[in-house]
């Protein structure tokens, strides 16, 4: 008998190994409950209510799991509204969250599985100190039947009654589980020392207990098969406890029953040191990812989000980061909430930040729009202007500061474009037609000096009278006299004057000296050369502001490219016309060098 116990306390360390808690038995299905995890917030509270009606089921790694994903869940829900609410124009900090009806009932239901599991914790400490007692009094008994037995004999049923009953008797405090053990299988083995049994009666005793430990050893060679390796583990120590509480067996069988048990164990016991350490191994990579998601958050250049798009694109990319992270499974223990607070305070300052620049720009925009607002009435006091330069100039001033004010609110970001663009375009169109004008006015001219030319044709040179010539001189004073021809007609329409006039040339005068079309010197005001210099500065700034316009609209604009086409070929019509001019300006004052 003491060969077969002395091998059994083999079995120790497996019990060991789920020692956190206090019995030993216990601690074992608290850690080893295997449960498929819960994947809606609905599912939790489900499984919560099924631990409150049966409250054995509310196992603590059960409960803790079933708290992470609910919370888990409830954040992702949340941040899912916040990033609408934001996409919709809001601020992370405007975000005001509904009442949660299945968040009050979660909680609900975590007290009342809390209070019932610390109730029940405490009746079973009050039953684990009954059982100690109770186990006390059958070691005194069993202590007085040894005592009997060395005297005068003692009775084998009664030996075997004191067996069940200890049996009987299960879960005691966990410091106290060997003591009693040990005590308890001392006066086992004394009882049959002493007895001295008849072999008859002893073999059947054996073989009894042989078949029960064989039962147990082919329990425990089926567990190998046991897919769920935590399951297969905890009913490995309830066929221990089993084994240890069945009587002894021959001595010449007890090696071998021992060693196929204990084989069989080991099995067991390999693969769930495996699993375990495969988890570590796993936890580990997930630690090492979320660390590395962490860092990219803390890494985030804050000084470097200066606008709306920089601040979407980041939050894009910190909400892909939030993704990975439900993705990754849990960290080791003891690493687990730290780096989920490490994580969550990278969060939390990215959107404090973000709020605080939306804030901010919130505040700029109201104060661009005032600004803008102002350039508004300046344009509209404006628009109406004749004296095209100087207005041209002070709008294209007035486009200048509002490309350097910043963006207004959306739903403002229109109505006062269009309020500007619009007193802008209508200056642009009243000049536009004044310029008009003045092309049918030297269309006009030119009509006029055909005329002129066809008149001084029907003069014959050979045979002028005195009121001929005079009234030559006055065509062509006339002809000097009116103002200027389209530029393209300009060297045509003088080469045919020129030839008209070169019979008469003799008894007309036909130069004007250093007299322009209109009379007094090229470089008097309002002289012909100053009115094209004005002219032609005139076309510089059109060009200048329509230029300004095609950047401002490529930058801010949604207009069509059709609008944007139209404006820069207006470009290159007034830039003509300015080259066009300018010949014109030249022209002149060649002419003044000539003459």
């Amino acid at each position: 008998m003491s060969e077969e116990l002395n091998d059994e306390k083999t079995l120790e360390p497996a019990v060991q190994e789920v020692q956190a808690e206090a019995n030993p038995v216990e601690s074992v299905e608290e850690k080893s409950e295997t449960v498929a995890p819960a994947t809606t917030r609905e599912e939790v509270i489900a499984r919560l209510q099924g631990m409150v009606g049966d409250i054995s089921l509310a196992k603590r790694p059960e409960l803790e799991s079933l708290k992470q994903v609910f919370y888990k869940l409830q954040r992702a829900a949340e941040e899912e509204r916040i990033a609408a609410f934001v996409a919709g124009g809001g601020t992370a900090e405007e975000f005001k969250p509904e009442p949660d009806p299945v968040e009050d009932q979660f909680r609900k239901l975590m007290n009342i599985i809390k209070e019932k599991k610390a109730a029940a914790q405490e009746a079973l400490e009050v039953v684990r100190k009954e059982n100690y007692k109770k186990k006390l009094e059958i070691l005194d008994r069993f202590k007085a039947l040894i005592e009997k037995a060395n005297t005068e004999g003692a009775s084998y049923n009664e030996f075997k009654a004191i067996l069940q009953e200890w049996k009987e008797i299960k879960e005691v405090p966990a410091d106290k589980a060997n003591e009693l053990w040990k005590a308890y299988q001392q006066y086992a083995e004394q009882f049959y020392d002493i007895q001295k049994l008849n072999n008859e009666f002893r073999e059947y005793d054996f073989k009894k207990n042989m078949e029960a430990k064989i039962a147990i050893c082919e329990e425990a060679e089926k567990l190998a098969d046991e897919p769920d390796i935590v399951a297969a583990f905890r009913k490995l120590q309830k066929l221990h406890q089993d084994y240890r509480e069945t009587g002894p067996v021959s001595k010449e069988s007890r090696e071998e029953i021992w060693n196929r048990f204990k084989t069989a164990s080991t099995v067991i016991n390999k693969r769930h040191q495996q699993h375990f350490e495969e988890l570590k191994d796993k936890e580990k990579e997930n630690l090492d990812q979320k660390t590395v998601i962490c860092e990219l958050l803390e890494a985030i250049e804050y000084d470097k989000l200066t606008t709306f798009q920089n601040w979407n694109d980041k939050t894009q990319e910190v909400l892909a980061l939030q993704k990975k992270w439900k993705d990754i499974g849990f960290a080791p223990a003891k690493q687990n909430q730290k780096i989920f607070e490490r994580f969550r305070a990278a969060c939390d300052q990215f959107f404090s930040r973000k709020g605080e620049f939306f804030k901010q720009a919130k505040t700029d925009m109201t104060a661009n729009l005032e600004k803008k607002t102002a350039l508004c009435e300046q344009a509209e006091a404006l628009k109406d202007s004749t004296d095209w330069k100087a207005t041209g100039d002070k709008m294209a001033e007035l486009q200048k500061q509002w490309r350097e004010i910043g963006p207004v609110q959306k739903k403002y970001t229109n109505s006062i474009w269009k309020r500007f663009i619009g007193a802008c375009d209508y200056f642009y169109e009243q000049r536009d037609k004044n310029t008009s004008s003045k092309k049918h006015e030297e269309n006009a001219n030119l009509a006029a000096k055909k005329e002129i030319l066809a008149k001084l044709k029907a003069f014959d040179a050979a045979n002028l009278s005195g009121d001929d010539i005079q009234a030559i001189q006055q065509l062509v004073d006339e002809w000097n006299g009116i103002g200027f021809v389209p530029f393209k007609m300009k060297d045509k329409i003088a080469a045919d004057f020129k030839a008209v006039m070169e019979p008469f040339g003799s008894v007309v005068r036909t130069g004007r000296g250093r007299q322009s079309q209109r009379g007094g010197s090229p470089r008097e005001s309002g002289s012909p050369r100053e009115k094209l210099q004005r002219q032609y500065e005139q076309k510089k700034s059109e060009i200048q502001t329509y230029e300004n316009n095609l950047g401002f609209m490529n930058a801010s604009s949604k207009s069509g490219n059709g609008f944007v086409d139209a404006i820069k070929s207006k470009i290159e019509e007034l830039k003509k016309e300015a080259d066009e001019i300018l010949v014109q300006i030249r022209a002149l004052d060649s002419e003044e060098d000539q003459n």
